[in-house]
């Protein structure tokens, strides 16, 4: 009779808790349903080659050694103990039960066991790094602590049945069963019918956390363990941090950019369950970490609180389950609402729900602040892009209600009317030549019969001083390696950059229209700039519009020619150089290596590496427009980055980039030094050797 109610119970608490769980899984693919369609390329090879590194070889999660060490025990610990756990679930079905696997089995005992055992340890550790050492990034709420308590108590539970059913059935301990054996060694003499008891007490106590476990993982941080492989299989493919296009010639389109969380793709939208709040996108995000409002991971996590309360209400199926335990949520109770309104008038639920997306959930200052470095993308194991949505939002701020930043109101009206943020007057576009002095010649395109490349002066190599003696320093090397190239002249235009990154995608296409009809109008095959605003660009971004032409940074070209010897850097240059990695060039295009490689190559040269450097480096503060705008909260983010240069004590800071090397050179002003530290870019130096 025990043994058929146990059985009862069992497959009743079984149902109830499965049904809890599905219930929370579906309301959640529900809510992700409320998004757009996403366009998702068929490359099975390519995604399989995704999950192949990031869920089975972790290899983003590994970019943090100590907690990727950590997780990787967990992950692979419970996949070898489903297999015990099925084994444990029968036993207290079927006394005595054993998995079908012969003399192996002993081995699958000790096995089970020490996994077990190393879960336990991968928690102990993960208590200390939270709650001891307690790491900036991690949060230390009772939530936080639940899954410890819950991983931690399943694994006792395990061990402590496996130990009195030894005691419950005589057997003798055991080798294979190092841990259980010593368990029910300091129980030994206990009564029959006691290990019996305490076995089902602990085996109850096992299968209601697992159930309990089942419930809570996806309506958590946790929901990560469902919707992280998802997200990784359908992460966009393609170039790094590629922005989607608007079709401005659909009629129908009404609002553009993204005003209302389900104007988002469902693609975008599996990024906000697969969060698992971990804090690494955070702390590593420039704008956060000098004081900004904007966290990356706070971003991620508003948004999925507002889907989560949007989707209760649209669907009106309650999000926290067992849902009178939770009948204070506030998406509980916008649920029970919104069904009570659509049974009395239908569309009377839309009216429940009116946070705004901008505004009530995610402010315009926390959009503003991004500099797109993709540095959170990079760090985040389970693949999350952020920035795509910040630009998305920053696209209905511009295109839709007109609203911006002032200074970002006049670079994009001087892009407009004059072709560079500045609005300098365009036919100043050929004034830098001006400083070599006739020395050295700079064919037009309009005046030349043939060229290799076209070099792409870019706004900042034309107009800004400091940055048109690297434009000069190119020209220079250029000669000296035996190039043939022409410029635009005052027929270049802004690449259009800064005016998709603010959010004006109109701009952005209207002025990568006119370029690629310049370049096919003057037979362009390659190009090559000092921008590595302008080489994303053109590199991974127009050719959606049309253009076929090589595109190269000037790093490359000059490393090349370096190797190839069209280039002798035979001069010392006596110098303790750090060399600062524009994330434009690096986290975009992984370019890392050539502009060491040309620093490496120059006599007398000591190269020394931030803290901070390679794909971990920290933004200089210019990119996504904000190199036109002021800050007004926090340290400067240029000033944060010229110390970590400094902290190695150079003698120069160089750069692979415009912006960056004027956010550096104004960082080093500002601490005073620019007696004591040069700040150069890679060309500058090569060409002081040669």
């Amino acid at each position: 009779m025990l043994a058929l109610i146990n059985l009862i119970a069992f497959f009743l608490v079984l149902a109830y808790g499965l049904y809890l769980a599905c219930h929370v899984v579906y309301s959640r693919y529900l809510f992700i349903k409320l998004g757009k369609k996403p366009d998702v390329k068929d490359d099975f090879g390519a995604r399989i080659n995704l999950m192949l590194e990031n869920v089975v070889f972790h290899k983003k999660l590994l970019k943090d050694k100590k907690s990727g060490v950590m997780h990787v025990v967990m992950f692979y610990g419970f996949i070898i103990l489903q297999f015990g756990a099925i084994e444990l679930i029968v036993k207290g079905l079927v006394k005595g039960f054993e998995l079908p696997f012969g003399s192996a089995h002993k081995y699958f005992s000790l096995m089970q066991e020490i996994t077990a055992f190393l879960i336990l340890a991968a928690v102990g550790y993960a208590f200390y790094r939270r709650y001891v050492e307690k790491l900036k990034r991690l949060k230390r709420g009772f939530k936080s602590g639940l899954v410890l308590l819950f991983i931690s108590t399943l694994m006792a539970t395990v061990l402590l049945s496996l130990a009195f059913e030894q005691l419950w059935l005589g057997h003798e301990a055991s080798g294979f069963a190092p841990i259980s054996s010593a368990i029910a060694a300091i129980f030994a003499g206990i009564p029959e019918t006691a290990a019996a008891a305490l076995f089902y007490v602990f085996w109850w106590l096992h299968l209601l956390i697992l159930l309990a476990f089942a419930v809570y993982v996806p309506q958590s941080k946790h929901a990560h363990l469902i919707f992280a492989p998802v997200n990784v299989w359908f992460k966009k493919l393609g170039p790094a941090g590629k922005l989607s296009s608007i079709d401005f010639e659909d009629e129908t389109q009404e609002v553009f950019g993204v005003g209302k969380i389900e104007d988002f793709t469902q693609t975008q939208l599996i990024d906000l369950y697969a969060c698992v709040e971990c804090g690494r996108c955070t702390n590593m995000c420039p704008a956060s970490g000098t004081g900004k409002m904007l966290s990356p991971m706070d971003l991620i996590t508003k948004m999925r609180d507002h889907l989560t309360e949007k989707g209760a209400v649209v669907t009106s199926r309650t999000p926290w389950m067992p849902s009178f335990a939770f009948a204070n949520a506030t998406a509980n109770q916008l649920a029970f609402q919104a069904g009570e309104a659509a049974a009395a008038s239908e569309g009377a639920a839309a009216s429940i729900y009116d946070k705004n997306l901008i505004g009530d959930v995610i402010t315009e200052q926390e959009l503003w602040a991004c500099t797109t470095c993709r540095n959170c993308e990079d760090q985040c194991p389970v693949m999350n892009e952020h920035v795509d949505k910040i630009i998305d939002m920053r696209r209905y701020l511009v295109m839709t209600e007109g609203s911006m930043p002032q200074e970002a109101q006049r670079a994009l009206n001087n892009i407009e009317r004059q072709g560079n943020p500045w609005g300098i007057n365009r036919k100043d576009r050929m004034k830098w030549i001006e400083g070599l002095n006739g020395q050295y010649e700079v064919p037009t395109v309009q005046n030349t019969e043939e060229f290799e490349y076209l070099f792409w002066v870019g706004s900042m190599g034309s107009f800004d001083i400091r940055s048109q003696k690297i434009s000069q320093a190119f020209v220079k090397l250029m000669h000296e390696a035996g190039v043939k190239f022409a410029i635009l002249g005052n027929e270049e235009k802004n690449s259009g950059d800064t005016a998709r990154r603010i959010g004006n995608e109109f701009l952005f296409q209207q002025l990568a229209q006119e370029n690629i009809a310049l370049f096919q109008a003057y037979g362009v095959k390659k190009i090559v700039t000092c921008d590595p605003h302008a080489f994303n660009t053109f590199k991974n971004e127009y050719p959606e519009f049309g253009l076929e032409a090589e595109v190269y940074h000037h790093s490359e070209l000059l490393a090349e020619w370096v190797r190839e010897g069209r280039l002798k850097p035979t001069k010392e240059v006596k110098e303790r150089i750090t060399y600062h990695d524009s994330c434009y060039l690096g986290r975009y295009n992984e370019i890392y290596d050539r502009p060491r490689q040309i620093l490496e190559a120059i006599p007398g040269v000591e190269i020394a590496e931030m803290k901070r450097s390679g794909c971990d480096s920290m933004c200089c503060g210019a990119g996504g427009g904000l190199m036109w705008m002021e800050e007004h909260e926090g340290t400067r983010v240029n000033v944060a980055r010229t110390e970590q240069a400094l902290e190695v004590k150079p003698t120069a800071i160089a750069s692979a980039c415009p912006y960056c090397l004027t956010m550096m050179n104004d960082g080093v002003k500002m601490k005073e030094l620019e007696e004591q530290v040069k700040t150069r870019d890679i060309a500058e130096i090569l060409a002081d050797a040669i």
